[in-house]
């Protein structure tokens, strides 16, 4: 398994209910497929550096975990198709 950092940004014009939904929804997919999260961190609503579809905040999302290279293809698939995910980037964790 390798190490991955996440980080995404959920829109910031819906509930706080559905914010925490979002989160926990990717957390699952991570550890429903044999992935473990190291660190997750909701740095909370932050001004965007330009303009993303209308919006000027968003809720940002930063997660550290290591899980299969599958994991991470299911992760961006599912990313892609969220309304409330308007920013997303997975990248290897890797220490040179």
């Amino acid at each position: 398994m390798r190490k991955y950092e996440m980080m995404y940004i959920i829109r910031t014009d819906i509930e706080q209910e559905v914010i925490d939904a979002t989160v926990e929804k990717f957390k699952g997919i991570i550890e429903a497929n044999g992935g473990e999260i190291q660190k997750q961190d909701v740095m909370g609503k932050r001004r965007l550096a330009y303009e993303i579809n209308k919006f000027r905040d968003g809720v940002y999302v930063l997660v550290n975990f290591t899980a299969p290279k599958e994991v991470v293809a299911e992760l961006d698939r599912v990313l892609r198709i969220t309304d409330q995910v308007i920013r997303h980037l997975i990248v290897s964790d890797v220490v040179a």
